[in-house]
């Protein structure tokens, strides 16, 4: 056991990180015998879109969701934030579109995946629902559809109910089982994926500790990627920003936005991160960045994860590639925090700026 290894060992998020490719292999092996059975309920409803509603994290499953899988034959496939269906109700629940709803929730009862719940109950009851959650003792889990609708409920294994502030197992889990669900991917190939990305991460993790133990922390950081990898951005700046307790500021990008505009952040010590893509012609134009960047800040200034000639090269994992994108995000994450003396699993501890479950918003149901 290495020195950092052994600093950081103390904390269940560092833990719940390193516990991943496990859990991913125990929660497609409790999917798997219920796949197909899940599917045929799924194009039997009567609906013509598929929502995947979360808040924060939670909201980024979806998005990796959508920009992973291609639009159905009239479904259309949609990330809608929980956090904007509760705010705005009348703009989605309008009658226009008969959705599946299916919404993430490591607790299961945050404020607003409750509200998704009320909201439906009251505005479109019939609306079928498909819960995926982390907590089998949730609200998500537990509570039953109105009458007349339709509700399935994935419950993942209990250690993906992560302990610590931020989600980490909890995350990767419940976009993998999403993926597999919503892919077309037969069971058999799944489990060969799985087992692949599993394999994977466990040799990745260690390298990235390795590699992480060797990196000053910046002053500010920014990920940038295209498709998939752009959401996956955004749940790699929203890690360090928690678990730093907000002392590293985090933008996130798409590789091509990243030129117009938010480039402006880049000042001083800051480090760039570019999530590369394997598919064309993102691949083409990540490159292009890659080598702007290095010609403009220099090379110690970018990390290139992504493909076999990149800083940090990743095995292709296809379908499962973002649940490997974010393993080095991730132990950055908490090995910076604790460096700056942060108790990593609850870096607001004492402050009461953000709490592990949102669970305190009022929740206003005059929808006008």
């Amino acid at each position: 056991m290495t020195a950092v290894t052994a600093d950081l060992s103390q904390w269940a998020t560092w833990r719940e990180i390193h516990q991943q490719p496990d859990v991913w292999r125990k929660a497609a092996d409790d999917l798997l015998p219920a796949l197909d059975d899940l599917r045929r309920w799924i194009a039997g409803l009567d609906i013509t879109e598929v929502w995947f509603c979360g808040a924060g994290t939670s909201a980024y499953i979806g998005e990796i969701v959508v920009a992973s899988l291609p639009d159905r034959p009239a479904r259309r496939l949609r990330a809608i934030a929980s956090t904007d269906l509760v705010a705005t109700p009348r703009h989605f629940l309008d009658g226009s579109a008969r959705p599946l709803v299916v919404s993430f929730g490591r607790s299961g009862n945050s404020t607003e995946s409750v509200g998704t719940l009320d909201l439906i109950d009251r505005l479109a009851p019939k609306t079928p629902r498909l819960n995926i959650t982390c907590n089998g003792e949730s609200v998500l889990a537990r509570r039953p559809p109105q009458a007349g609708g339709e509700q399935r409920v994935i419950v993942l294994p209990d250690k993906t109910h992560d302990t610590g502030f931020a989600m980490t197992s909890s995350f990767t889990t419940m976009l993998l089982t999403a993926l597999m669900v919503f892919s077309d991917a037969p069971a058999v190939r799944l489990d060969g994926l799985v087992t692949g990305v599993a394999d994977g991460a466990r040799v990745l993790l260690p390298d990235a500790v390795r590699a992480v133990s060797g990196l000053i922390a910046p002053e500010r950081i920014v990920f940038v990627g295209s498709g998939p990898a752009a959401a996956v951005s955004r749940e790699a700046a929203l890690k360090v920003m928690e678990l730093t307790a907000g002392t590293i500021p985090a933008l996130s990008e798409s590789s091509l936005g990243f030129r117009h505009g938010p480039k402006s952040f880049v000042t001083g010590n800051s480090r760039i991160v570019q999530f590369a893509s394997t598919a064309l012609p993102a691949r083409l134009y990540d490159a292009d960045l890659a080598a702007e960047l290095r010609r403009q800040y220099g090379d110690g200034a970018v990390t290139v994860i992504g493909p076999e000639d990149s800083d940090f090269p990743l095995p292709h994992a296809g379908l499962l590639q973002p649940l490997l994108q974010i393993l080095l995000p991730q132990v950055a994450a908490v090995a910076w925090s604790h460096a700056r003396g942060l108790n990593v699993d609850d870096p607001f501890s004492g402050t009461g700026t953000l709490t592990r479950v949102v669970s305190h918003v009022t929740l206003h149901t005059n929808e006008g």
